[in-house]
């Protein structure tokens, strides 16, 4: 992805200049971390929108304590299903749990030109500013329907999004394009990196550690497992192959959770290593799945020449596909016109999933543009520059003067 523009580039931008930022501090004051409800911030958000005279619709998961909203603008001629535009975001945050915070994460504050507080990021400012929109819409009268989609446990697996597709579809709506807002510096991301999650299982056999040669370890063996991953990952990063748009222009692959034994004088059973590959269109993730399972497959007669029940086993536990949109399709050139750059130096691709996707293979034709940068997500004291609020600010306008009648 193109580096996004300095801060010395970007207009000096005062807290006192940004319409949306009373939006941005009451999302931010909805403590919507995935692992609880979001229903707070989906009754308030349902609230503005119905007292504007919008009509909105839910889809709940299976306990009932989380949904997504989905509200539609119509356009000026009545219609409300074909065409148009959808403006994507999620209501979830990550936990702060753990995180050294200077402020309270939930209040959002301007300090200096940063604006802090979990979300502001990633990604309730695009999802706040989306909402100042909306009045200027109704005013100015649209050509076609635009409708909001606000979704639940993005952070755990873009798990929501996927029934407020369905029904969507269900329902007959067919939008001609989606604009997701995750944080992309406002640039144009036409492209993202699709993600396979997997957990390895080891089951080894348990003996007494000073009996070394009677036990089959777990954790070993695991760790085994995941050397030779790591040695997948450095041949990628060596030999590609490369797309040299994405900011990392290699797949990649990684393991980030391994857990198992249970006192060091005991060979450790099982033990469990999470892991993932991160792949863009040139890799097959099944292909470099079947290579780790190779490897995991060539321990076995050692593992079972010593216990016959020993076995390593592996479950995939999710997959977001990637996903590419024509640089010179509608969504993407309507995009590069309201953020104000062209398909030659603007258009970008990122490693990190999104909703995206999901909308792009229920042929939703999608971009990814928002405010903020990724870096700044998932950390303790998350912050975004001022001027990229600005700059949101201005891409919906500007979008406005597009989709609008007058």
């Amino acid at each position: 992805m193109n580096a996004p523009l300095p801060a010395s580039a970007l207009p000096s931008v005062q807290a006192s200049d940004l319409a949306a930022l009373p939006l941005i501090e009451k999302w931010i004051s909805f403590a919507s971390v995935s692992r609880d409800s979001n229903l707070p911030i989906i009754d308030w958000t349902q609230n503005y929108l119905e007292a504007l005279g919008i009509e909105c619709s839910r889809t709940y998961d299976d306990s009932g304590l989380k949904a997504n909203l989905w509200a539609t603008l119509p356009a000026d001629n009545g219609e409300t299903k074909i065409g148009g535009l959808v403006l994507s975001g999620h209501t979830d945050v990550v936990p702060v749990d753990g995180q050294p915070w200077d402020t309270d994460p939930f209040v959002a504050q301007v300090i200096g030109d940063r604006l802090y507080g979990r979300g502001v990021t990633d990604m309730k400012s695009y999802g706040a500013t989306a909402l100042l929109i909306v009045p200027e819409l109704l005013k100015r009268k649209l050509k076609r329907p635009l409708h909001l989609a606000f979704s639940y446990d993005e952070e755990v697996g873009c798990i929501g999004v996927r029934r407020l597709i369905v029904e969507m579809l269900a329902q007959g709506f067919k939008p001609a394009g989606c604009i997701v807002g995750e944080p992309t510096g406002m640039q144009v991301v036409v492209a993202h990196k699709g993600k396979h999650a997997y957990k390895t299982s080891v089951r080894g056999f348990e003996a007494h550690s000073s009996l070394t040669p009677q036990g089959v370890n777990a954790v070993e063996i695991a760790c085994e497992f995941v050397a030779h991953l790591k040695s997948m990952h450095r041949a990628l990063v060596q030999d590609g192959p490369f797309d040299p748009i994405y900011d990392v222009p290699h797949t990649t692959i990684h393991a980030g959770v391994i857990h198992g034994g249970t006192a060091l004088n005991i060979i450790p059973r099982d033990c469990d290593v999470t892991w993932e590959i991160r792949h863009h269109h040139m890799n097959s993730p099944e292909a470099l799945f079947a290579q780790a399972k190779a490897f995991a497959d060539s321990l076995l007669p050692a593992m079972q020449a010593v216990a016959a029940e020993t076995a390593i086993t592996h479950k995939l536990n999710s997959v977001l596909p990637g996903f590419a949109t024509d640089a010179d399709s509608e969504i993407a050139r309507l995009c590069f016109t309201c953020a104000g750059s062209d398909r030659n130096s603007g258009a970008g691709k990122v490693s990190f999933g999104t909703e995206a996707a999901l909308f792009h293979q229920a042929g939703v034709p999608t971009i990814v543009c928002g405010p903020g940068h990724i870096a700044q997500a998932h950390q303790p004291n998350e912050w975004i520059e001022l001027s990229q609020l600005a700059w949101c600010e201005r891409f919906l306008r500007r979008l406005a003067d597009q989709v609008c009648v007058n």
